[in-house]
């Protein structure tokens, strides 16, 4: 068990050497070790203390959710059938213990007998802050219920917990079991030389002649934007909306899984004393209520809806007039609009994007953060699970603050979208300082022969949203495990970092250092630039409105189920989402879109009954963003380093060591408005 890498604490992860056998052994020995320091813990004849107590629970659960979290990372960026089946075997072992430990009654009680002992008061703030989370997720774990009871709240995180991992995969490999397969080369009219350059090596590696196109979105976005052909877009557009649900492989469909998934977590908060999950969910954020959510999302739709209307009449119009296009189908939507901005702005997405290669949007990137934070960005060598996938180290001054993992490009085995999560936090142990390590993950279209990747703005924006997420954990100043870095953060303020970072991204003085032509190396023209401006808010109404529909869906869902009333139906599920639709959306999928299969947010993501965050910690970032240009009249930049060291200090260093309402007002110096959102998506009327 010495040679099992996975339980080697020394260092970051040896992915050169971790191995799918290794995943059962060296789990099961930390729960063991757990399960038995747990015991000793709770029939001890003395009276808990921090060091006694928390010390040593803190430093075996550590080391369970490291290894776990290497684990878990690998099934997410390595889904090879031997890595999901290793993650799969210990799921349920690793659910179970958690569930166990949180309705461990005796456990709860030492730390409720430590929260009431003199001592208590003479903690540190942070600690203090850490034992009252501690008793809070007992309580929301199930710890106060009746011990008959707990068997069944055990089995329900234990299940949901497998369905979660299933809606995951179902959704992979749904979107992978599509391709089409193009052999007329009339038929790619339109598209970028790049997008069918890979198309045609995706066929080649396939063994096919012509080109291949997937679902995975380097492929599929490219083909709604620029294909001329409206039967490809239609066929891609129905295959995309129509994933992992009864319209294909009955095997891969997430309609069941869904249904059984909105029931446990019902069942879950009646065992809890909540009426509906959505409250269980809201007690750990900054929203105190289902209501104050409704009413936030509801105004900021009435805000938006004007705006909405607008564009998409401006685009019926367009469409019918200039294209031809009479309906405007579903799979005409993003070509028409591609075709409206470039009329109206004279410059296209793919333009844009011969303007940044990798190399240049990342020194880009790491000459934003030395700016602000003084901090230098390095590569350096180490084992990683892929060839593709590099490290770096942050440093300021010379000293090492953390280090990141950043995989940037699309694979088969990667599931979709963009993520950061911790390697390993920050924490200060008896044998020194432990620095924090991050995953950054994105999914790009990879480089192509000798001409590197180029992203689209879209991509970059995402990249500095991830990376805000990214130093968000490695710039915190907490030692403490619990509350360093993102830990500890409410869930509605946690994208307050990351979409903060994206508004660099729409900054001349940023844009034009990080640019560099493809083939010819020429800087973004000044020209285009404005135009990316001026076409800055292209759409947002009916942007804004998708994401309220998507969150004020979730949060209904979650808030309307009633418990013992057994697996939700399906239809139950879509009619809800027409609800939604007919109330707040300008724009109407049609019948058989199944848009809540594909939604791992919340049912695979950790988003459920939380999604609204997303434009919640909008509002947060745009008012913090505000304070950078406040500054850009005298200094000329919005790269200020003294306000970049504030924002440091108030927000990023402290974790989850305070409210995040207080860390806000401590940098802005007042509560949040809503203003600077408005007038960054373009939404004020002069």
């Amino acid at each position: 068990m010495t040679h099992n890498p996975l339980l080697d604490f020394s260092s970051l992860p040896r992915f050169d050497e971790i191995r799918p056998e290794h995943v059962g052994p060296a789990i099961r020995a930390l729960l063991d070790e757990n399960r038995t320091l747990i015991e000793r813990l709770t029939t001890s004849e003395e009276a808990p203390t921090w060091d006694s107590f928390i010390a040593p629970m803190t430093a075996a659960g550590e080391r369970l959710s490291h290894a776990w979290g290497i684990v878990a990372h690998l099934h997410s960026v390595l889904d090879v059938p031997a890595w999901r089946d290793a993650y799969n075997e210990l799921l349920p072992e690793v659910s179970g213990f958690y569930a166990e430990v949180g309705q461990n009654l005796r456990l709860y009680e030492r730390y409720r007998q430590l929260s009431e002992r003199p001592e208590f008061e003479g903690l540190p703030a942070v600690r203090r802050r850490i034992i009252e989370h501690a008793l809070r997720d007992f309580r929301l774990a199930g710890a106060e219920l009746p011990d008959a009871v707990k068997p069944r709240f055990k089995e329900i995180q234990e299940a949901l917990s497998a369905l979660a991992a299933k809606f995951s995969e179902n959704l992979l490999d749904a979107s992978k079991a599509h391709a089409e397969w193009v052999e007329e080369e009339s038929v790619l009219s339109g598209l970028p030389e790049d997008v069918c350059g890979a198309a045609r090596s995706a066929a080649a590696k396939a063994g096919r002649t012509g080109w291949k196109f997937t679902l995975q979105m380097p492929s599929y976005l490219p083909v709604m934007q620029y294909a001329d052909d409206r039967a490809l877009r239609a066929r891609m557009y129905r295959a995309y909306a129509t994933r992992a649900s009864e319209l294909g492989d009955p095997a891969l469909d997430n309609g069941p899984l869904i249904g059984r998934i909105l029931a446990l977590r019902a069942e879950e908060a009646h065992l809890l004393g909540y009426s509906n999950y959505a409250e269980v969910s809201l007690v750990a954020k900054m929203a105190e209520s289902t209501d104050e959510v409704l009413h936030f999302l509801r105004e900021l739709a009435a805000r938006a809806r004007p705006f909405a209307e607008r564009d998409l009449q401006e685009l019926r119009t367009f469409a019918r007039d200039e294209l031809g296009l009479d309906p405007l189908e579903p799979w005409d939507l993003a070509y028409a609009s591609e075709k409206l901005q470039q009329a109206r702005y004279a410059f296209s997405e793919q333009d844009v994007k011969e303007y940044f290669p990798e190399p240049r949007v990342l020194e880009g990137l790491f000459s934003v953060v030395r700016r602000l934070y003084g901090v230098e960005v390095t590569p350096e060598q180490a084992s990683t699970w892929d060839p593709d996938a590099r490290f770096y180290r942050i440093a300021r001054d010379g000293e090492t603050i953390g280090h990141f993992y950043l995989d940037l490009h699309a694979r088969e085995t990667k599931r979709g979208g963009a993520w950061m999560d911790t390697a390993r936090s920050r924490w200060q142990t008896p044998l020194g300082l432990r620095t924090p390590a991050a995953y950054l993950v994105c999914n790009f279209s990879g480089p192509d022969g000798d001409r590197p990747a180029t992203f689209t703005h879209d991509d970059v924006q995402t990249l500095f949203h991830e990376f805000g997420h990214g130093l968000h954990h490695l710039l915190t100043q907490v030692d403490e495990l619990e509350l360093s870095g993102i830990h500890g953060v409410e869930w509605d303020a946690v994208e307050l970092p990351s979409q903060f970072m994206e508004n660099f991204c729409w900054e001349w003085d940023v844009l034009r250092e990080m640019t560099a032509h493809v083939e010819t190396g020429a800087p973004l023209p000044r020209e285009l630039f404005d135009k990316m401006i001026a076409a800055r808010n292209f759409q947002s109404g009916m942007q804004t409105l998708r994401q309220i529909e998507f969150a004020l869906f979730d949060l209904l869902l979650h808030s309307e189920q009633q418990a013992n009333a057994g697996p939700v139906p399906i239809n139950e599920v879509m009619a809800l989402l027409d609800r939604v639709r007919a109330e707040v959306a300008v724009l109407h999928p049609p019948e058989w879109h199944r848009f809540p299969h594909s939604f791992s947010h919340i049912f695979a993501g950790g988003y459920a009954a939380g999604y609204y965050s997303y434009k919640w910690a909008e509002v947060l970032s745009a008012d913090a963003f505000e304070a950078f240009e406040e500054v850009r009249p005298t200094h000329g930049t919005v790269l200020d380093p003294a306000t970049g060291e504030r924002f440091w200090r108030e927000i990023l260093a402290v974790g989850g060591s305070r409210p995040a309402i207080e860390s806000f007002k401590a940098f802005r110096g007042r509560e949040p408005l809503v203003d600077a959102l408005l007038r960054h998506n373009g939404m004020v009327t002069a």
